[in-house]
């Protein structure tokens, strides 16, 4: 049997433990700050002499040609860089119209290359336009054969007249 004493002792040890189990213990978390917010890098500024809506800025900075394969009219996997970025810069300065050069290289007749660069150039436009430039800023001209860069009779240099051009016709800043 439990005496009066003893009781108290119990009951007070009990006290305390169950004060000791309600109370919490902050322990100190390290929060690292946030990182700071990214800083945006501006776009470079274009070279001297260049200025922006140019048909020196068309030329240098986004490109104006796209190069085909023998005998082929479709976009070279290579070259729709070159066409986004065209498109991107068209849609840009939408004052700015283009005619769409297509070319070939020395082999076949006139007439079948003639007929090939009317292709390549309307590839290019149908490319461009699925990027969003209006039609009505886009004209075609087949040059086949008789503009070409390079006039050797070799793979490399029919590779080169192998072509289509974008010109800028209306519309540049000055």
């Amino acid at each position: 049997m439990m005496n009066i004493s003893n009781f108290l002792k119990f009951a007070a040890l009990s006290a305390v433990l169950a004060l000791g189990a309600c109370t919490t213990k902050k322990e100190a978390v390290a929060v690292a700050p946030p990182p700071p917010p990214p800083v945006a890098t501006p776009a470079p500024p274009p070279p001297p002499g260049i200025l922006p809506g140019s048909i020196q800025d068309f030329k240098v900075n986004v490109g104006d040609t796209v190069q085909f394969a023998y005998n082929e009219y479709n976009i070279l996997e290579t070259d729709k860089g070159t066409l986004q970025k065209q498109a991107a810069w068209l849609n840009k300065y939408p004052q700015v119209a283009i005619t769409v050069e297509g070319h070939a290289d020395e082999r076949g007749t006139r007439e079948y290359n003639l007929a090939l660069g009317a292709r390549r150039a309307n590839a290019v436009k149908e490319f461009l336009v699925s990027l969003g430039v209006s039609t009505s800023r886009l004209q075609t001209v087949s040059y086949g054969k008789e503009r070409p860069l390079c006039s050797s009779s070799t793979e490399d240099c029919w590779a080169q007249n192998r072509r289509g051009v974008s010109t800028i016709t209306s519309g540049a800043s000055t």
